[in-house]
């Protein structure tokens, strides 16, 4: 794959995390978030720095199926996360990123090392000091072991 085409697919994921974080916030509708984000953040310049093209077809297939599948992922999240730690408790960046990452599992097209890595980076974008990066990269791997045993 041309580093170009994965560049475009880590910024859909990136764009897919927002998308749906500003989904929870708002209240808007899968539509109009989507159409926010491929008119007016896909390649914007802001501040005189430019946002990345994002694969259009790998963002809005995140975002819908993150929504579409939402009772699946996040029930394949709660069973990742501890018991006290239920996915309501969780800070609304990372739903949002699980239920992207999740979407992604449950898409089968990507392999799970693949889609846990570029998840973790993400983690690592949203929170560089803390240690969300590794609690992300253990919760996705046992999502992915859940959604993909036959990749492992």
């Amino acid at each position: 794959m041309s580093s170009n085409k994965r560049q475009m697919r880590s910024a859909a994921r990136l764009y897919a995390v927002q998308a749906l974080f500003q989904m929870e916030s708002s209240g808007q509708t899968t539509r109009a978030v989507e159409k926010e984000f491929e008119d007016h953040r896909f390649g914007a310049a802001y501040e005189g720095e430019e946002m990345a093209e994002g694969d259009v077809d790998l963002f809005r297939a995140l975002v819908d199926d993150a929504v579409n599948e939402q009772a699946r992922i996040d029930q394949m999240t709660d069973r990742a996360l501890v018991a006290k730690w239920p996915i309501a408790r969780i800070d609304t960046t990372l739903r949002a990123l699980f239920r992207a990452a999740g979407a992604e599992f449950v898409r089968a097209d990507t392999p799970p090392k693949v889609v846990i890595n570029e998840f973790v980076d993400i983690a690592r974008a949203f929170f560089p000091e803390g240690r969300e990066p590794s609690f992300v990269n253990g919760v996705l791997d046992h999502m992915a072991r859940e959604a993909r045993p036959e990749a492992f």
